[in-house]
């Protein structure tokens, strides 16, 4: 399979055969749409968060459940994205919100990655221009249960539970999105934006393996992540690929499905 993190050489090399998706979105409501309209990679697509890549948030299971498996094909279907496709997302944000995309694929098995740098790593001219991709056929598949976590996965001791938030909200501090504030008992802090240089691209994998092991993550260990609603989370699920330390599990509800549930523990 395709690396997790991919350069724009290679984008440059892959150009006709690969699908660029803009999966831009902004936690204080600014339009990922608007800003996808203001300039974007030359070709590429944009991927709604919330139509696209998140179900219905009124189910109780975060503000950004999976999507059913039917949906996510749809939505694959509508992008020009086929099972054969390679799709390389990007962002303005380092990678934090395409991750998204990029783990969903790649966890049913596709080829998938993210641009490393973003948008800033684009050495072109940006368009203006909509695409309008051709309706393909993308193949309807269960989520894998092996890439899924719980909430009693979360609470077992038996896996290293890694928290992407920002240190403030893991320790409680200034949340105003979710019921309660603070993070899962156990859980270690891994801001999923520290993975990164000052630049914006993606610290070295020795680096990225030291800062895993740091926080208790080592081979063959099983490491589950999350965040407030399942999307930075799957940064660090590609962070881990990145540096050798195999895959983890994304819990899709996280922090906004778990702090619903006021009989579970919860740390500050």
């Amino acid at each position: 399979m395709i690396a997790p993190v991919v350069t724009w050489d290679w984008v440059e090399e892959h150009r006709r055969s690969a699908v660029v998706a803009d999966v831009r979105w902004y936690l204080d409501g600014r339009s990922g749409r608007e800003a996808y309209d203001r300039g974007h990679i030359p070709g590429a697509v944009f991927v709604d968060l919330e139509r696209s890549l998140s179900g219905d948030p009124n189910a109780g299971r975060g503000r950004h459940p999976l999507p059913s498996p039917e949906d996510f094909a749809a939505a694959m279907s509508s992008l020009g994205v086929t099972n054969g496709s390679v799709v390389v997302g990007y962002d303005d944000q380092g990678g934090v919100i395409a991750a998204r995309l990029v783990w969903m694929l790649r966890a049913r098995g596709h080829e998938a990655a993210l641009l490393d740098g973003g948008l800033d790593a684009c050495r072109e001219p940006l368009v203006t221009d909509r695409q309008d991709p051709v309706m393909t056929t993308f193949e309807v598949r269960p989520w894998p249960r092996e890439a899924l976590a719980a909430i009693e996965d979360v609470l077992s001791p038996a896996n290293v539970v890694v928290d992407a938030r920002s240190a403030e909200r893991y320790h409680g501090r200034g949340e105003t999105l979710d019921p309660r504030a603070g993070h899962i008992p156990g859980a270690v802090s891994l801001h999923c934006r520290e993975n990164l240089s000052p630049s914006g691209y993606f610290l070295p994998p020795e680096v990225l393996r030291q800062r895993f092991e740091q926080a208790g993550v080592h081979q063959g260990v099983p490491v589950v992540s999350y965040c407030g609603s399942g999307v930075t989370a799957c940064h660090n699920l590609l962070a881990l690929e990145l540096c050798g330390l195999g895959k983890g599990r994304l819990y899709p509800g996280s922090w906004s499905e778990y702090s619903l549930h006021a009989d579970l523990p919860a740390e500050i």
